[in-house]
């Protein structure tokens, strides 16, 4: 057994952090100024415990948990002022490790102040705004981020509330603006500072603030502990009310993954959500919140959220799945030691899978939208060519070269498919378990010990390795783990991995119309287009601008290529309209399909020589087997709705 080692593993890392805090004398202390943001700038003063007569190493996160790849701010932190005792101090950048600070400390200086500024891109309007720590953060160098304790204080406009997993203290006098030439800068009269527990540089990285106008903090499932919010701002006052359906459903989520995982690494859990089309999307997991970004209209009604059904739910599991159990090199130390990401495909995989099957069970949507969700996922990567040289493996050892980026021909180069990747891979394990114990244990047993090993903890990160993915697979069912798993993940397979889907009792199909949720989505979405991915192999814009292209497709045959735009289709000006006649017409018409597309500053045209129709991923039951795929999508609890509206009465008129 596991359990009895690893307990002496978390011991030693909670004794660790006790001992080294004790030590750090004095915390440094860090206070973040957000009241102007909708100039796109935050601030921050900062004051760092130093030997005076030395050379001090600061630094700031270059390596950003939930990132996956080496950015951080580093570009964007400006106006960088140290002082010491009132007077500035020399500093010079390192060479080779661009985010580190070499400054000189004199005699009698024994805490260096810092400024610095940042220049924001988004997550900010003029209703709110959004910090993820390492934007301001500045920390000694080459020393655990567990290791240093910080306390943090946050400055907003005046009347705005603010939601955090940071646990505050009181309101405390907003600090002095240092730096050069900040006079236009100092926060409105009227602002608030709030100052918050000491914490450690890691986790203050990993508790993100939103603030705004128009906040609201919900609670969700009472009866659950620990305790868990959702903490929502948005442009418009009325978006950040929430529909009662919605909070109904999210907190079904909370009961879902309580059951589902029966273990839990937080002392309290925020649910950050902003709701905004000028701020920007995210989706990033915390330990003990995540930093959730929507449009406006996110959650208004069924059909808009659809598309962001699974979002809370993904980042919830993060908490268990990437935050306390996290692949051993993708956790370092600190901030600044690349990260490996071999292991990507259980860190994210099986974190888009169970989020997933948590929004279904919540409610979040129906298990039939969670099909037809499934299908489009998994005809995806079916049509992927790259798939044909590249393993799911590499697309996370590499994942932070392929992550973003230039979109052109991203189907031969393959992208962050370890998400989808992985999805199906746990699928096909979790049917793989029902079969071989008749539907008596399942992936429920597998993360019940996986992910809760030492049982509740607070925010902590425990590394693992392949083996014990094997080792706790054994515990459930004895099984060869180790080559189901190599064979599909490390292995090039030209072909998805679909038998989940058929051990869950569906088939993966293409029909000539696409399925409901596929309409929704395209509903709810503006300037979507015909979806001809599965037919003439390209990506196009309701304008007829070309994306990605498939290779080896009709469309590569014929030379299209991304950027270029399609003018017309059989002698009709572009629309989706035409393209989707065009593709009926040549099922029974030999003649191609002819294009005329603009090519940069020349028009040429191009015949495809396709007559298949319209091909539309869909997901069918295969009668007379297990429905393994629904058992999966079942709550676990009994779900709560919300309370049914009042009826609407009608005054009788009036009578003389």
């Amino acid at each position: 057994m596991l359990k009895p080692a690893y307990l002496m593993v978390a011991a030693a890392m909670s004794a660790c952090v006790t001992v080294n805090l004790s030590a750090q004398k004095m915390p440094i202390q860090i206070t973040a100024d957000l009241t102007e943001g909708a100039r796109h700038l935050y601030h921050a003063e900062i004051d760092i415990p130093v030997k005076p007569d030395s050379t001090a190493d600061f630094i700031t996160p270059r390596w950003i948990p939930g990132t996956h790849a080496p950015g951080g701010p580093l570009a964007d932190l400006v106006g960088v002022v140290f002082t010491g005792n009132g007077q500035t101090l020399k500093w010079r950048r390192d060479d080779v490790q661009l985010a580190e600070f070499h400054v000189t400390v004199p005699k009698g200086v024994t805490s260096v102040h810092v400024h610095v500024d940042s220049i924001v891109a988004g997550r900010v309007t003029t209703k709110m705004s959004v910090l993820e720590w390492e934007r301001l953060m500045m920390y000694p160098a080459n020393v655990p981020t567990k290791d240093i304790a910080i306390q943090p204080s946050v400055t907003v406009p005046a009347g705005w509330g603010t939601g955090t997993a940071l646990k505050p203290i009181s309101t405390v006098p907003t600090p002095a603006v240092t730096g050069v030439d900040e006079g236009a800068h100092a926060p409105a009269p009227g602002s608030v500072t709030t100052k918050y527990n000491v914490t450690t540089a890691e986790q203050l990285e990993d508790s993100p603030v939103i603030t705004g106008l128009y906040f609201h903090e919900f609670p969700l499932a009472p009866e659950v502990t620990p305790k868990h919010f959702l903490d929502v701002v948005s442009d418009d006052p009325e978006d950040s009310k929430m529909r009662p359906e919605t909070l109904a459903e999210i907190g079904n989520l909370v009961r879902e993954a309580d059951a589902n995982y029966a273990s839990h690494h937080y002392s309290e859990y925020h649910f950050l959500l902003t709701l905004s089309d000028r701020a920007g999307g995210e989706g990033l997991e915390h330990g003990q919140s995540s930093d959730n970004g929507v449009g406006e209209k996110g959650f208004a009604d069924d059909a808009h959220q659809l598309g962001e059904a699974d979002l809370l739910a993904h980042e919830f599991t993060h908490s268990w799945n990437g935050k306390y159990r996290r692949p051993a090199r993708l956790y370092q130390p600190d901030f600044a030691t690349a990260q490996q990401g071999d292991l990507m495909w259980v860190y994210e995989g099986m974190t888009q899978y169970w989020g997933n099957v948590l929004a279904a069970r919540a409610g979040l949507k129906s298990q039939e939208q969670y099909r037809d969700m499934l299908a489009m996922s998994a005809a995806q990567l079916d049509y992927k060519s790259g798939r044909s040289w590249r393993s799911t493996e590499d697309t996370g050892i590499a994942g932070s070269l392929i992550r973003g980026g230039n979109q052109n021909w991203v189907n031969w180069r393959r992208g962050q498919d370890y998400y989808q990747e992985g999805e199906l891979v746990w699928l096909d394990t979790d049917t793989k378990i029902r079969q071989l114990t008749d539907n008596k244990k399942s992936l429920n047993d597998f993360v019940k010990i996986f992910l809760g090993k030492g049982g509740n903890t607070g925010p902590l990160v425990v590394g693992y390795e392949f083996p014990e993915l094997v080792k706790d697979l054994n515990e459930v069912v004895k099984f060869d783990w180790d080559t189901f798993l190599r064979e599909r993940i490390m292995n090039i397979n030209p072909r998805a991995d679909l038998d989940g889907i058929e051990h869950g009792g569906y088939k993966l199909v293409y029909l000539d119309h696409p399925s409901k949720s596929e309409r929704t989505l395209a509903s709810s979405r503006r300037g979507s287009a015909i979806n001809v991915w599965y037919s003439l192999g390209l990506r196009v814009a309701a304008d007829g601008t070309l994306g990605d292209i498939r290779w080896n497709g009709v469309a590569d045959k014929a030379k299209l290529a991304p950027g270029e735009k399609i003018i017309s289709v059989n002698g009709m000006v572009f629309s989706s309209d035409s393209l989707k006649a065009a593709l009926l017409k040549a099922k029974t018409d030999p003649a191609p399909i002819h294009l005329l597309v603009q090519q940069e500053d020349a028009i040429m045209p191009i015949d495809l020589d396709y007559h298949d129709g319209e091909k539309y991923p869909a997901m069918v039951r295969v009668e007379g087997t297990p429905a393994y795929l629904d058992d999966i999508t079942k709550p676990l609890t009994t779900p709560q709705h919300a309370p049914a509206a009042a009826p609407t009465t009608t005054a009788a008129p009036a009578t003389n």
